[in-house]
């Protein structure tokens, strides 16, 4: 059985770090797995997806339109954006952050109200102020880690298995802030 994961959210959010420690997790678990890293407009803080696809065998990273198991969402009209990806009694995990993109910074639109609340209406989500949480971690950079945490509790891999992924896959001087990160977002 394969398992589909969608991450979607704004250049400079963490999600290709993200991507990689969710990738090398399940690698270290004996699976299959298949990265595909799309950027939007990444450097200018348009989307930013990855699909991470893992099982006994995977012949693809694509994730088509219903076909996420879960999908992790670093910002809430990232999240969705992505809804339509979601197959029927998926799970989204959805960071309450809202980043304007460039439409609502110059005036040209506005963004959606109460959009997560809209998506918890439609579908099983969860709604995670990780921003908060990356604070008490340390660091806000740590809403990444905060979020695979969360979405680490939904899986069968033990707790020790993603924090000695974390410990190997992140630089040696923001471990600590890291694992911190982790854990609010997986005991959260």
């Amino acid at each position: 059985m394969t398992k589909n994961i969608m991450i979607v959210g704004v250049g400079g959010q963490g999600t290709l770090l993200a991507s990689r420690i969710l990738g090398n997790t399940v690698i270290n678990e004996g699976y299959d797995v298949k990265v595909s890293e799309v950027h939007g407009m990444s450097q200018r803080g348009g989307s930013v997806v990855t699909y991470v696809k893992y099982g006994d065998a995977v012949y693809s990273p694509i994730i088509d339109r219903g076909e996420a198991d879960i999908i992790l969402a670093f910002e809430s009209l990232e999240a969705y954006r992505a809804l339509p990806y979601l197959k029927k009694g998926g799970k989204m995990i959805i960071n309450s952050q809202e980043i304007n993109p460039m439409p609502v910074i110059t005036g040209a639109a506005k963004y959606p109200e109460s959009i997560t609340e809209k998506i918890a209406a439609k579908v099983d989500a969860k709604i995670v102020d990780a921003v908060s949480l990356a604070k008490q971690a340390g660091n806000i950079k740590a809403v990444n880690v905060v979020l695979i945490g969360v979405m680490a509790k939904s899986t069968d891999i033990a707790y020790e298995k993603w924090t000695q992924t974390i410990k190997e896959t992140v630089p040696e001087k923001f471990v600590d802030i890291n694992l911190k990160a982790f854990d609010l977002g997986y005991n959260g």
